[in-house]
């Protein structure tokens, strides 16, 4: 299993050269002669890059010990985004070694895991902050009388199946009269079905999903 350096910086106007100058000799210091180096030049609010999603692919396989880098703002994109790749690395039995921040997920800092451990704390409350406003949101639109959902297109074809249904057409013979897959024409019957006094109030159909 090697050690991993990895480095990020924002355009192609940074250089990576003080990162890795202060990577490279933390690992000499610390005896891990065995390094590979991944780099990314792209902004930390961008989900995939290619050097860390390569990275993370080595993660997976078992064959990295652990991951150096300067600032954890660096590598992940958020608190929560960088939640998710402590938790694979932790999964993987990859520690997290932050150069300028003290942190060392390895066995033998417990105050490295610590400081980490804050971190998730603090990432873990923010997504049930944002859980808990949605979840509200969703409730007073609710009370309000909003119909939540998104409305299917299908919808604007009930009231011709329903006429064609009303002929004495079948499904299929319905599916080719109006060129529309024959599983949309069986959800759309079904529906008209079960709720046949609906036709006169074409606002008020249940949605179609």
């Amino acid at each position: 299993m090697k050690t991993t350096i990895y480095t990020r910086v924002s355009t192609d106007k940074q250089a990576h050269d003080s990162q890795l100058l202060e990577l490279r000799e933390y690992c000499r210091r610390r005896g891990w002669p065995d390094i590979a180096e991944y780099a990314d030049t792209i902004s930390g609010s961008k989900f995939s890059r290619q050097g860390l999603d390569a990275l993370l692919k080595q993660v997976r396989k078992g064959r990295v010990a652990r991951i150096v880098i300067f600032k954890l703002d660096r590598l992940g994109r958020s608190l929560p985004h960088l939640a998710q790749i402590v938790s694979e690395l932790s999964h993987n039995g990859t520690a997290l070694v932050c150069t300028s921040q003290g942190i060392d997920t390895s066995d033998s800092n417990a105050a490295g895991r610590l400081q980490l451990g804050v971190l998730m704390a603090v990432a873990e409350f923010e997504r049930e902050i944002i859980r808990e406003r949605v979840n509200a949101g969703l409730m007073a639109a609710k009370a309000r009388g909003t119909k939540l959902g998104r409305p299917s297109s299908l919808n604007g074809h009930r009231e011709a199946v329903a006429t064609l249904m009303s002929q004495g057409m079948g499904a299929r013979r319905i599916s080719r009269e109006l060129q529309i897959p024959l599983s949309s024409i069986c959800k759309l019957i079904r529906i008209i079905r079960i709720h046949p006094n609906d036709d006169a109030q074409p606002g008020k159909l249940p949605l179609v999903g």
